[in-house]
């Protein structure tokens, strides 16, 4: 949206301009995005879609391109603004390369279940299946499917039926399960000219599940000792988690979030239990096996949150389950729940309505009690030295503002984030935490840079571990050159350097105790690589040091890096490699 309240189309058009006559189908393009309210697209240039990069330049300042660094990097920034906005954020980039470069982002968009459209530039039609330059069949590369990257993949062959490709792109990624779409345009489609008007605004439809169903699950719970409930996915509303919050309080439930879906449920709320993800608190997943009925909402309960489907067993949980998901398809794909309903997540307000209140007091008090006892255990630490990355974690809480967006790749130093950092959820504040669930490395800072100009006025902040960081780590270049963290809200990477790829050299340990390989990183000056880039930067090498570098990154007015340097040897949140090598070799010694 504009900043009049008026969508890019509306603005444009409001100034006279109009989306019909004669025009090339790269201008319809652009045209057709801003009519579905997109007013940001992220993207490599390439020459495949040079009309397209025109109508780009015929319709600024109502939307822009984004040139980012690598399309790997775009797609990223694309998925973290589906994320943040409910609406599909968008990639546009070229054949070949271009293409498979953005897949990473794609397949994260997909298990994260973000809405997302990504545009293609294709070998123009008189090349085809000549394995002409750069040329790839996208709809058998993205091809859709339960275990595919893309819901829906097609290619456009006729510029006068982009607009109804592109409504349809959004539609389908904004129904159901929300998920990632691809759209193949040839370079001839691009260049054709057209009058062909663009469609309005695709909307979501939503849907709640029939009254028996909502009857069988408060049957469930009235009956229910240990109940559970487990939240996350996308599609969550300030509205709906504000629900969700007001159902747990009624029935005096206690919550978990799924693996990076921390921010559903507020974290300060005197019911929140911890989150069922990657380094799952022991007592939490104690407390998911003890269960007699859980209720998973909005989740998929993938590999992560059950603990490799452990904590529920497959196909047939010994705890009693309630899912309810909006994609009909992940509905009894891996568990034959007790009840199964399928409802749009933007509608739980109405679904939890629904199921009224509990008619006298429910009797599992202890229970949710002990829950959220375990949960402040868990936050406890003994101070480790030179860096205590707990008490990194918990100086950030206190010194950002409370809406400030959180994001992070893949690697062990997240686990400090998800275990120590207490995200305030989207009933209070809207959308506070980018991390792909999908476990790609290389995500915090393109999301990070996504979300900084999205939200120019809230800080971001991205954690991310040394070899995570330089796997995307040239897109400071784009924060720098498109302004991202120089208005009200604070642009800050902080790196956690220990000069290891961690989560492999842990699981080496624990499988092959003292032989390492492939996993030592050789770093650069990680303070020094970001002043290069027109970051400021700082490294910081004692915990006491990090507090006094992170309130001076907070109000610089641009962006800010700090370096932080731990020991190897602190490979996670729980344990040390020295204690993991340790118990592998008295393993081994005794087998």
């Amino acid at each position: 949206m504009s900043t009049d309240g008026l969508t890019p189309v509306a603005n444009w058009k409001a100034q006279g301009l109009s989306d019909a006559g004669m025009r090339p189908g790269g201008h319809v393009i652009v045209q057709a995005l801003m009519a579905q309210g997109v007013g940001t697209v992220f993207g490599v240039p390439g020459e495949s879609f040079l009309a397209a990069l025109d109508g780009f330049h015929a319709h600024e300042p109502h939307i822009r391109f984004i040139a980012c660094r690598q399309e790997g990097g775009a797609a990223f920034m694309a998925e973290a603004q589906g994320k943040l906005t409910g609406r599909p954020g968008v990639c546009m980039v070229t054949r070949g390369p271009g293409a498979t470069n953005a897949s990473i982002g794609i397949h994260t968009a997909f298990q994260d279940s973000t809405p997302m459209v990504v545009i293609v530039g294709q070998v123009g039609a008189d090349f085809r299946d000549r394995e002409a330059f750069q040329e790839l069949d996208y709809r058998q590369f993205f091809g859709p499917g339960t275990l595919g990257m893309a819901k829906w993949a097609a290619e456009v062959g006729d510029a006068a039926r982009l607009p109804e490709y592109i409504a349809r792109a959004f539609h389908t990624a904004l129904q159901g399960r929300p998920g990632p779409v691809v759209l193949s345009v040839p370079e001839d489609v691009m260049s054709a000219m057209t009058d062909v008007p663009v469609l309005p605004q695709i909307e979501v439809a939503c849907t709640v599940p029939a009254a028996h169903g909502i009857q069988r699950w408060r049957s469930l719970l009235q009956a229910a000792q240990r109940p559970l409930v487990i939240a996350g996915g996308s599609g969550w509303t300030s509205g709906s988690a504000c629900a969700l919050q007001d159902f747990a309080q009624a029935w005096n439930l206690p919550v978990a979030c799924g693996l990076r879906f921390q921010d559903t449920f507020d974290n300060w709320h005197p019911l929140y239990v911890g989150d069922a993800g990657i380094g799952i608190n022991p007592a939490l997943a104690e407390r998911i096996r003890q269960a007699d009925l859980v209720m998973a909402l909005g989740i998929r309960l993938g590999e992560m949150t059950t603990s490799g489907y452990t904590l529920l067993q497959a196909p047939r949980s010994h705890q009693q389950l309630v899912h309810l998901h909006p994609g009909a398809e992940e509905l009894g794909r891996v568990y034959a729940a007790d009840v199964l309903l399928q409802a749009s997540l933007a509608s739980m307000d109405e679904v939890l309505a629904a199921l009224g209140k509990p008619g006298q007091a429910p009797v599992w008090a202890s229970w949710t009690q002990a829950a959220v006892a375990d949960y402040v255990r868990n936050r406890e630490h003994v101070p480790v030295q030179p860096m205590d990355m707990a008490a990194v974690v918990k100086t950030i809480e206190r010194l950002a503002p409370p809406d400030t967006i959180y994001t992070n790749g893949a690697g062990n130093f997240s686990g400090w984030l998800h275990r120590y950092l207490r995200y305030p959820g989207l009933a209070t504040v809207g959308k506070t935490q980018l991390a792909p669930t999908s476990g790609a490395m290389g995500y915090g800072l393109p999301a990070a840079v996504a979300a900084s100009l999205t939200h120019p006025h809230r800080t971001v902040i991205n954690l991310a571990g040394d070899g995570d960081f330089l796997m995307n780590g040239q897109e400071m270049a784009t924060a720098t050159g498109y302004g991202a963290g120089r208005q009200a809200g604070a642009l800050i990477s902080i790196v956690v350097d220990n000069g290891a790829y961690g989560t492999i050299r842990m699981h080496q340990e624990r499988e092959y105790p003292g032989r390492v390989s492939g996993s030592d990183l050789y770093n650069p000056d990680f303070a020094a690589l970001a002043r290069a880039y027109g970051w400021a930067a700082e490294t910081v090498v004692q915990t006491d040091a990090f507090e006094p570098a992170f309130a001076r990154a907070l109000c610089l007015g641009g962006p800010a890096l700090i370096h932080l340097k731990l020991p190897t040897d602190v490979i996670t949140s729980r344990t040390t490699l020295q204690a993991i090598r340790a118990a592998a070799l008295q393993r081994d010694a005794q087998n």
